[in-house]
């Protein structure tokens, strides 16, 4: 299969807007630079001529923007399908994030919001190629979190974030306290 090696600069770049995005729509693999877009029309278009099924797999270290790459991606599948969505299906595919990170997402000594959680992304194209829908599904790589942490490393940010809310009224009956007095820390 096709292998792109990214590298996360850490910053905005120019290389990501709706210019780049119709520059790769129709090239041909190797036409251009190599760039997640020209992943994406690759899927596409096999998609598109051969009715079958892609898969984009994007994997990598803590911190190495996997899930910035996701979303290049649906934007760039959203845009060259010109669908009904008109380019937002990524915001609504990732409208699940807060929730699932804060669920599934940690301090670890190299990165402060570490996905502990393995995500799969499916999006559903109609006989038109035009995006009609899209499911999430995680599942959570690393239970043994909830009960211990490596110095210097924190539980899941659901915890603090539910201990942080410990004060307002509607909370009031979880009986929750501070972090630290919940063995948190």
């Amino acid at each position: 299969g096709i292998i792109l090696v990214a590298i996360n600069p850490y910053k905005q770049l120019p290389i990501y807007g709706d210019a780049i995005i119709h520059a790769y729509s129709g090239q041909n693999m190797g036409d251009m630079d190599p760039h997640i877009f020209a992943v994406a029309e690759e899927a596409y278009k096999q998609m598109a001529r051969n009715d079958k099924n892609q898969s984009i797999i994007v994997s990598g270290e803590s911190g190495a923007g996997k899930t910035v790459s996701a979303r290049y991606t649906m934007r760039y599948f959203a845009t060259v399908s010109k669908s009904s969505s008109n380019a937002h299906v990524e915001d609504k595919v990732l409208a699940s994030n807060p929730i699932t990170e804060a669920v599934g997402n940690a301090k670890t000594t190299r990165n402060d919001n570490s996905s502990r959680f393995g995500k799969y992304t499916e999006i559903s194209f109609d006989r038109s190629y035009q995006i009609i829908g899209a499911n999430m599904r995680t599942y959570l790589l690393e239970k043994s979190r909830v009960v211990f942490q490596v110095e210097n490393e924190r539980n899941y940010h659901i915890f603090y974030q539910l201990c942080a809310s410990a004060m307002q009224p509607e909370y009031e009956h979880l009986k929750l306290g501070r972090s630290q007095e919940n063995n948190l820390l």
